[in-house]
């Protein structure tokens, strides 16, 4: 045990333990140590400090923390061996955690490649149309007033007072125009959606293919309809390649331990089979789902080959929506089960004799197969080759993604403002720079909507029917209050184009770029008093057979000088003839006499006769 004292001398401390007197003579930076013991020189700044010894002998150099007041003894530094072996057992652990990340995502895209047919498809339905939005009297009157007094000050009283009448006045037409406009919307819409479903479920091949084809744009394997036969469709698709499976698989140890192997390449032809039966399977209960007219598709596939890498096709048959339908689709393995539920069904893939598959990969022959040369011959033009026609069908498959809805649709009923209105639909009384009246925008009509003629509408008619997808005719009844006419002479139609000494009359038909036009002119002040009806009628030429639904954007329109009216009529699939419209004579709350018109909308299934006969027309 030692102990030490300061001297009157700064920087010089003497301290007496058994081993001699030690005395330190300098600042803590550089102090010199002498008496018992070698002479050495110490430095220290903060907690560190260093020493080393002076004079003759080994030198030796140590540094060290120097320990804070009450703490325990210093640690001990890490040795270069357990640095070592730190460090390998960091990268062993790191190594562990890549194969089992491996692991995982081999795993999961194996399951992902043989699970597309697990999921159901819904069955497509008859679209439903939403309705347009419901408007009232407040809502018009508010745009109304919101127009006209636009840009009156506050005590302008009387130029707001007369603004607000007209607003009064305006409110109740623009109110009607824009009902009329929504639900004649609503109405095209609805016959354009009835007629799309008549035609899926009547397999049109246009229509199949499209719808189909949007299906399966979002496929993982890529699939187009090519054609429609009856109740059977053609169906192509393209199984990605082989080549882009990985080289590796899960596997074990012989210590059990979980490990990543080579594919061998029977296990790769499996895996591969697997996928494309599940894509397959996948495909066709899409198609049925969709097209539910279709009862049977062939199907073929298209794939790259590994040893050539020419396209090829690797599988063909035909499979039933029965054969479908009934399967139980629970495991990845049962997508293998395409190969035994199709009709004549031909593979890439043969089985060996001793019960498992074959390591390669052979396209099918096509000259044995009739049903794919025919596909084929169908794709292929003659002055391209085999190759040509499948790369061209390989781009179509590609090509096939699905639709993008970044781009925002427009919106069907959108509420025109005041100002729009104002602007399509300029009263009678405005006139351009030329003196012309300006022609009105028709308004939309629905199916018993009423309304009265202006009084322009008396001096001159014009009825104009336009339509496409078939031929139909314009035909006239002008009859009396009990609708039938008085005498055949008032049944105005393609053998008897006039009526009523020229106040009905029918102008022919003409071509307007894919449209057909028919057009009519009615005199209302020039009709007799015995005529108190007039029905607008159409009906389709009796030689085809054809129902009102073969017509394709049909729309009658009625026009005067001061304003127009629309009305499409429905694509009903039961009627031959339909009345569009009807004109008959009224008499005002006032107790004068008007013209009303009335839209109908409604036919007769035995065509032209019966139209005829309803209207006191003696049909021989």
């Amino acid at each position: 045990m030692g102990f030490g004292f300061r001297v009157g001398v700064p920087g010089l401390s003497v301290r007496v333990s058994t081993r001699g007197v030690r005395t330190s003579i300098g600042p803590r930076m550089a102090r010199v140590n002498v008496g018992g013991g070698r002479t050495t020189l110490s430095s220290g700044m903060g907690p560190l400090y260093a020493s080393t010894a002076l004079g003759g002998g080994r030198r030796r150099s140590t540094t060290s923390r120097a320990p804070r007041s009450g703490s325990g003894p210093r640690s001990a530094v890490p040795s270069g061996a357990q640095l070592e072996r730190a460090r390998r057992q960091a990268e062993r652990a790191r190594q562990e955690a890549e194969r089992d990340a491996a692991i995982a995502h081999l795993q999961e895209l194996r399951l992902q490649m043989t699970s597309v047919h697990l999921p159901s498809f819904s069955p497509a339905r008859p679209p439903v149309v939403p309705e347009p939005p419901q408007l009232g009297l407040p809502w018009a009157l508010a745009e109304a007033r919101t127009f006209h007094l636009a840009g009156l000050g506050v005590f302008a009283r009387a130029e707001r007072a007369e603004a607000k009448r007209r607003a009064e006045q305006d409110a109740p037409v623009y109110l009607a125009a824009e009902q009329a406009r929504l639900h004649g919307i609503y109405a095209a819409l609805t016959t354009e959606a009835h007629r799309w479903w008549q035609a899926l479920v009547a397999n049109d091949e246009a229509t199949v293919c499209e719808t189909v084809n949007y299906a399966f744009s979002d496929n993982p394997a890529a699939g187009c309809a090519v054609g429609v036969d009856g109740s059977v469709m053609s169906v192509v698709m393209r199984q990605p390649d082989i080549d882009s499976l990985p080289d590796q698989t899960p596997g074990v140890t012989s210590s059990g331990r979980p490990t990543l192997k080579t594919l061998t390449k029977r296990d790769r032809v499996l895996w591969w089979l697997t996928a494309m039966g599940s894509n397959v399977i996948a495909t066709l209960k899409e198609g049925f789902a969709v097209a539910s007219g279709i009862t049977a598709i062939d199907l073929a596939v298209i794939t790259r080959m590994p040893d050539t890498q020419r396209l090829g096709f690797v599988a063909y048959g035909r499979w039933t929506r029965q054969a479908i339908e009934a399967g139980s689709w629970r495991q990845p393995e049962d997508a293998l089960r395409f190969l035994d539920i199709g009709q004549d069904v031909a593979c890439a893939v043969a089985t060996t004799a001793s019960g498992n598959l074959s390591s390669t990969i052979k396209p099918l022959d096509t000259s044995r197969l009739p049903g794919l040369q025919s596909l084929l011959d169908h794709a292929q033009d003659d002055a391209t080759s085999v190759d040509a026609t499948l790369a061209g069908l390989d781009g179509d498959l590609l090509a096939n993604v699905p639709a993008t809805h970044d781009v925002p649709t427009a919106d069907p009923y959108r509420i025109h403002t005041f100002a729009e209105w104002r602007a399509q639909a300029p009263s009678p009384a405005q006139l351009p720079a030329t003196g012309e009246p300006v022609l009105a925008a028709p308004a939309m009509l629905t199916p018993g909507q009423n309304l009265t003629l202006p009084d322009e509408a008396w001096e001159g008619l014009n009825i104009t029917f336009s339509f496409d997808g078939a031929d139909a005719d314009l035909t006239l009844f002008l009859t009396d209050a009990h609708g039938r006419v008085t005498s055949d002479e008032d049944f105005v139609f393609y053998n008897q184009p006039s009526a009523a000494e020229g106040a009905a009359r029918l102008l022919g038909k003409q071509n307007d770029g894919t449209h057909t036009i028919e057009r009519a002119a009615v005199h209302l002040a020039a009709l007799p008093e015995r005529v108190q009806r007039m029905t607008i009628a159409i009906n389709m030429d009796v030689d085809t057979g054809l129902t009102c639904d073969s017509l394709t954007r049909a729309g009658l329109s009625l026009r005067c000088t001061a304003a127009a009216w629309a009305f499409h009529p429905p694509a009903d699939p039961a009627i031959r003839a339909m009345v569009v419209a009807e004109l008959y004579r009224h008499r005002s709350t006032e107790g004068l006499p008007v013209w009303k018109l009335r839209a109908v909308g409604q036919g007769w299934a035995d065509g032209l006769d019966g139209l005829a006969r309803a209207h006191g027309v003696d049909v021989v």
